[in-house]
């Protein structure tokens, strides 16, 4: 008899667009890029990961990927329960050490219990998503239709600068009553989601080859150095030294 494996690997390099990954369930998704930036959405919220970020999905959690470019997924599939993670997506900070562990788990997938060498590397790969910090960087989306509404039309057009106002009329609602939810469902008022949206938004593009300045524009800031600014308190660093 035949039993099945503790892990399994993904190993597709996709081109730029939107794809959406196999979702068996009963099973724990690590989301990693080794190249490119995917960017990871759910109902729930969106979580963009360069090369030193995944995204943890739980058995049950519908997504899709964005892959901005032509992107080396590696995605690593644990039987659930498997490991003591939270049952919510989140994303995690990849060191070196991490990066190439998941990498060689993925080339040797399947994994199984009943080997000793398999489940020493399905334990240090744990031990390692259990202990590294959460990285803060994503953004959640509001429940409430209106404000979902005002949510989608902010990242269908990032460099827009139509004010919350004028989307919350074209959503059907007052802004007291968008800022409400966003306040409620999402922690956060509207402009400071809108900043980490835009913040989000400009990874793409830097992903994709694009300036500073560029990336920037193309996020609704006039000057690089607003824009880095923003960057800097969003996510720790510059722009420039994100990627590296």
């Amino acid at each position: 008899m035949r039993h099945e494996p503790a892990v399994r690997g993904y190993a597709v390099t996709h081109p730029p667009g939107a794809a959406v990954p196999p979702q068996p369930p009963g099973w724990d998704q690590l989301v990693y890029a080794r190249s490119g930036v995917v960017t990871v959405e759910t109902a729930e919220g969106a979580w963009v990961v360069p090369p030193h970020r995944a995204v943890w999905v739980p058995a049950g959690q519908r997504h899709r990927m964005v892959l901005t470019g032509r992107t080396s997924v590696r995605n690593l599939y644990f039987r659930s329960g498997l490991l003591d993670l939270a049952d919510t997506c989140h994303a995690i900070d990849v060191p070196p050490v991490l990066r190439e562990l998941v990498v060689h788990a993925v080339l040797a997938a399947p994994l199984h219990d009943a080997s000793p060498r398999d489940m020493r590397l399905v334990g240090v790969i744990g031990d390692l998503l259990e202990t590294i910090p959460v990285a803060p960087l994503q953004l959640p989306f509001p429940r409430d239709p209106r404000a979902r509404a005002v949510a989608e039309m902010m990242r269908a057009d990032p460099a827009s600068s139509a004010s919350v106002s004028e989307l919350a009329h074209s959503a059907g609602a007052s802004r007291r009553t968008i800022e409400r939810c966003f306040r409620n469902e999402v922690g956060t008022s509207v402009g400071l989601w809108r900043q980490r949206m835009r913040v989000l938004a400009s990874l793409q593009f830097l992903a994709s080859g694009s300036s500073v300045t560029d990336a920037a524009m193309s996020v609704g800031y006039s000057t690089s150095s607003a824009f880095g600014a923003m960057f800097l308190r969003e996510t720790g660093t510059s722009p420039g030294r994100y990627f590296q």
